[in-house]
């Protein structure tokens, strides 16, 4: 009779284990070291190496009626009636995460995907010059608190967007023999980026590419 308990007993907390297992790995998602390169902005599933609109959908207000912002995604949607505002900004949430920290490790393909060949240029002009010093910057990006559009118009055949980022990041550059230069490992700072997204609307290429970054003025 014991060892016909002690049988059960076993079948029961195998079971019970492979169910923890299995919801783990619903929540967790598994790493096999074969998982494919994000999607691209806004494309199916053949595409890849972007941003997936989908996995970051959100409720967001419109800017106040009448503002020069909300007369320009009336034109942008007048221009492109699948525009849709909501999944826009989680596309671009998700392109200032991949941006910000593919900056900081150097990665050059990353940003290429996402970055006119202007501002791409200038992003790894900064990056050449701190391998040349021997500099390493590192990024957190602790949160994003406001993603909002500032600016919105048509100018010619493309769809143009100026999104307001407020994160807060703990920023630090290193020189070649590990000080720190410049920021705190402490610090959380509060920094705000306004950045220009672009598409036209007749392309195949759903992507909507960074063209402009700027800094406001305090």
């Amino acid at each position: 009779m014991n060892d016909g308990f002690h049988y059960l007993d076993i079948i029961f907390f195998a079971m019970v284990a492979a169910f923890l297992v299995l919801r783990l790995r619903s929540v967790l998602g598994r790493r096999t070291g074969a998982e494919q390169p994000p999607e691209r902005w806004g494309a199916g599933e053949a595409a890849s190496n972007v941003v997936d609109l989908a996995s970051a959908r959100r409720s967001v207000a419109e800017p106040a009626p009448g503002s020069p912002a909300s007369r320009g995604l009336a034109d942008i949607r007048a221009l492109d009636r699948s525009f849709d505002l909501d999944g826009f900004l989680a596309g671009a949430r998700s392109a200032f995460t991949m941006v910000v920290t593919a900056f900081a490790a150097g990665d050059r393909e990353t940003l290429r995907q996402l970055l006119s060949p202007e501002v791409f240029a200038n992003f790894v002009a900064v990056i050449d010059a701190h391998a040349a010093r021997g500099d390493t910057l590192t990024t957190e990006l602790v949160s994003i608190r406001t993603v909002e559009p500032i600016e919105a118009e048509v100018r010619g055949a493309f769809s143009e967007i100026t999104v307001r980022f407020v994160s807060e990041q703990v920023n630090l550059l290193r020189d070649a023999e590990g000080r720190v230069i410049e920021g705190s490992p402490d610090r959380i700072v509060n920094v705000t980026d306004e950045w220009t997204f672009r598409r036209d609307p007749r392309a195949a290429d759903p992507n909507w590419l960074l063209v402009a970054t700027r800094t406001p003025e305090e």
